[in-house]
């Protein structure tokens, strides 16, 4: 598994990113059960970088915690069913399966930590638990699709053991 981390943010995250990235990332690939080595990238901004990328990718006009970019496009969310049959899915010198991106505005982190009571820590592996389910196809547009994902996150954060607590 590889986790290529990126950190554009100027200010001080203050925790170990990579760390913590690294367990919430095997942790995420562990509870899908997905078969294959994987490949994840991640960057690290502030809300003035998300902001831009927001605008530019999406059209939403002001920053938000974390944006996904998934690279496989599911029939089912978490089926890995038939992506060894597309080769433009794996990396062509690592073999691993290319995920996608995930973009954190650890100023949002800071934000919502403070505002949530809890860790930076426990924030910033929230963010990554909720990116790599998008990643893996899944989504929060509707209730029933919200509480899956919900679940979700919390049993993965539980696994890693960042928790509310």
């Amino acid at each position: 598994m590889s986790v290529f981390l990126e950190n554009e943010y100027e200010g001080t995250a203050g925790i170990d990113c990579e760390m913590i990235a690294g367990q919430v990332v095997e942790a995420a690939v562990d509870y899908v059960t997905c078969p294959f080595e994987c490949e994840v990238n991640l960057m690290l901004v502030g809300n003035e970088e998300i902001h831009r990328i927001n605008l530019e990718q999406r059209g939403i006009d002001r920053p938000t915690d974390v944006l996904s970019f998934p690279m496989i496009e599911y029939e089912n969310p978490g089926c890995f069913d038939g992506l060894e049959e597309d080769p433009a899915a794996f990396h062509p010198d690592t073999g691993e399966l290319m995920l996608g991106d995930i973009v954190i505005s650890m100023d949002k982190a800071k934000e919502q930590a403070e505002a949530y009571g809890h860790s930076l820590e426990r924030e910033y592996a929230f963010l990554i638990a909720h990116s790599m389910l998008h990643l893996f196809g899944y989504d929060h547009m509707e209730d029933e699709e919200r509480a899956v994902m919900e679940e979700k996150q919390e049993e993965i954060l539980q696994f890693v053991h960042y928790t509310r607590d």
